[in-house]
Parts: C-alpha cells; structure tokens; sequence
C-alpha cells in the first residue's frame, strides 16, 4: 500500500480547484463516502448528478484537486483510493476566520458600549 500527499500546493490552488462544478460535486462524493476507486467515482458522478464525463476526465479533475491538496490517494494493488484531506480548508478558515470573528467580536462591544451611554 502506498500513500500519496502533496505538500506544496498554495491558497490560489485550492481556490483555483473549487471553482470548477465537477470538482465540488467529486469532493461531495468523497465526504460522503470517503475512500472511492476511480470506478466508484464515475458511477456515481454520473447517477447521482448526470455528469457524463470520461474516466480520463475525471482522473485529470482528481489530479486538480491532489495538486491542491484537498485529497489524498493510496494505492493499493490494482487501485488507488482517493480521500478527502480538508486540512486547506481549515487553513483558509484559520487565516481569515480568526480575524473576521476578532472583528464581529470588536463590532459588538463597541455596538454595545454605544447602547450603554
């Protein structure tokens, strides 16, 4: 069994990656069902959402998604599973949500300060 990671993708990839519809919609599938082959892949792009796309297709848009760090694969044997990897995610969250909520924090006492004049 081997383990692929990248560990050099940027906040413009990951952003760059979730742009595209039939990226998002192959993230969907892997967070509700974590782990799929290539073939469980398709299949399901195609009956759950009528995506009609090639398996050549699918695996480009998987390597966007790895290259932006958003999934892991592991190979094993004949197959390589693809999983989930939200650590950009919160990364992005990390970097603008700390502020913002430092921000709706501050808005709000000084809101609040104002009402108790």
């Amino acid at each position: 069994m081997q383990v692929h990671t990248c560990l050099s993708w940027t906040v413009t990839d990951v952003f760059d990656a979730l742009a595209a519809d039939t990226r998002r919609k192959i993230l969907d599938e892997l967070h509700e069902r974590d782990g799929q082959a290539l073939y469980e892949l398709v299949t399901r792009l195609t009956m759950r959402h009528g995506l009609t796309l090639t398996r050549q297709a699918i695996s480009q848009h998987l390597e966007v998604l790895e290259s932006a760090g958003l999934l892991r694969t592991v190979r094993d044997g004949r197959y390589k599973f693809h999983y989930l990897d939200t650590t950009p995610l919160e990364k992005a969250v990390a970097r603008w949500g700390h502020s913002q909520r430092r921000r709706t924090r501050d808005h709000a006492h000084r809101r609040h300060k104002r009402a108790g004049r």
